[in-house]
């Protein structure tokens, strides 16, 4: 899936067609006082051939932990990971990782949700996770939509509001690791220009640069 939040033509289809024994697992703690061991011990458990670990925090975009398990995982293994929260960032995120694996063959569970997508149930949970996060999105663009004409009702004109909200952070935030939308685009939709969007998120050239590698930013 190149869009984080394209639903697959078929959601229950098998993926990897050709799964292997071989289990990768992924642990992360994101604070000093959080041990790993019970998550080790749970992949170990699970039959795990070989687990990363990270000690960093989820909302950091660099993970070498993390993109070193992508890398080595191959066609027909699954990624195995203690529970949701300890993989992905946001809904988004984990939607656009698991459709990496998807389109890789490689499969994905997670144990604490009991979800496998190598199984046609985890797939439709998968399938329903995307409607859900397609769903958030354009309700978050609509209420932006709706209170950008409610200040133009009150006198505010010009189209862009003068105070960032958290929903629309938010909102960019999801969008701007997707390649397909420009960070122009993005600050149109939601309202803003560009310059807010580079003003009030820091992170936003290793937002986009996690997503389009050495890509020039467009904007």
């Amino acid at each position: 899936m190149t869009n984080a939040l394209e639903l697959p033509t078929d959601p229950l289809a098998a993926f990897p067609v050709r799964l292997t024994e071989i289990r990768i697992g992924y642990a992360r703690v994101s604070t000093g006082g959080q041990k790993l061991e019970r998550q080790l011990d749970a992949l170990k458990a699970a039959k795990c051939r070989r687990i990363f670990a990270g000690k960093k925090s989820g909302k950091s975009v660099e993970r070498p932990e993390l993109a070193a398990c992508h890398a080595f995982l191959a066609e027909g293994d699954t990624l195995v990971v203690p529970s949701l929260d300890r993989y992905g960032r946001s809904l988004a995120d984990l939607i656009t990782m698991v459709g990496e694996l998807r389109k890789r063959e490689i499969g994905f569970t997670s144990l604490h949700e009991n979800l496998d997508t190598t199984t046609p149930g985890g797939r439709l949970v998968f399938h329903v996770f995307a409607a859900l996060a397609e769903f958030i999105r354009e309700l978050i663009v609509a209420g932006t939509r709706e209170g950008l004409a409610a200040a133009r009702a009150r006198g505010r004109v010009g189209g862009r509001p003068t105070i960032i909200t958290p929903e629309i952070l938010r909102a960019a935030r999801d969008m701007l690791p997707n390649p397909e939308h420009s960070i122009t685009s993005i600050a149109k939709l939601l309202g803003v220009s560009a310059g807010t969007l580079y003003n009030h998120i820091p992170d936003l050239r290793q937002l986009r640069a996690s997503a389009t590698g050495e890509q020039a930013l467009e904007g």
